[in-house]
């Protein structure tokens, strides 16, 4: 009977042991998932860097690799002189206006303004890439190219001034510090570390001062569904085809920025 009562008494508390540790190891599971939904996600870190926010104590843009010389957007940088009808070409004068300013591509293409430690970062790493031979705008400053010059309009044509400007694309990626630890951490990365998906764009100036690209005269035969398309534009920055491909109906001459008088 003895032998019997401590055989009951043994089993009954193993049980208990049991029970005890099982509430244990459901918190052991619980906490590394609670630590792990208070991570930091990469579109937060481009939230919090492009804003600022007070929960980082620092965010840097990291370069990976750039490219000199790389042509920005096709803008239309003068006004559209109509020639159309006419049986001979035709002396017009344009005006024409351009400005460039480092831009800044981040993972959800907003941008971050000057006064942030991000942009702060950017100016930083826009130091290395100003050389003799290369000169860069680092900062928000923007540098403009402003002329009049007389140019020949063809016949039954409309012509306008295109612009593409000339800059040095640095691409990498964010580095986030936070004040407070997140999952057990505080440094993240935007979108991920070695990255190069996060483009700063430096434009390129010439020694005059002036913005560096390409210019070009564009003209469009009357008539056409490519002059149609311009005359019904109410914007003069719209998607326009690059220098030489804007088809038969398109003629692009090219303008050396030597004969662009300086400011």
């Amino acid at each position: 009977m003895t032998r019997t009562g401590r055989t009951r008494s043994h089993r009954s508390r193993k049980k208990r042991i049991t029970l005890a540790l099982a509430p244990v190891a459901a918190l052991a599971v619980i906490v590394p998932l609670m630590n792990q939904a208070g991570a930091a996600t990469p579109s937060e870190v481009t939230a919090d860097c492009a804003s600022d926010s007070d929960r980082l104590a620092d965010c840097e843009f990291v370069d990976v690799q750039f490219k000199a010389n790389s042509l920005g957007p096709n803008e239309r940088v003068s006004a559209v002189t109509d020639n159309c009808g006419a049986t001979g070409t035709a002396s017009k004068t344009f005006n024409v206006s351009a400005s460039v300013t480092r831009t800044i591509q981040l993972e959800n293409g907003s941008t971050t303004e000057a006064g942030t430690k991000l942009g702060n970062s950017f100016f930083e790493v826009g130091l290395e890439f100003s050389t003799s031979t290369i000169n860069i705008t680092r900062d928000d400053k923007t540098t403009t190219l402003a002329f009049s010059r007389t140019d020949t309009v063809q016949t039954d044509s409309i012509a306008f001034f295109m612009w593409s400007a000339k800059r040095t694309d640095v691409s990498g990626f964010l580095k986030a510090t936070y004040k407070e630890a997140q999952d057990g951490r505080t440094v993240f990365f935007s979108p991920s570390e070695g990255a190069a998906t996060v483009h700063v764009f430096y434009p390129q100036i010439l020694n005059n001062g002036t913005p560096d690209g390409r210019l070009w005269l564009r003209n469009v035969k009357c008539g056409t569904a490519e002059a149609s398309g311009v005359q019904n534009s109410t914007k003069a920055v719209r998607s326009e085809p690059g220098f030489g491909e804007g088809g038969a109906n398109v003629t692009d001459v090219d303008i050396p920025l030597t004969e662009v008088p300086a400011p």
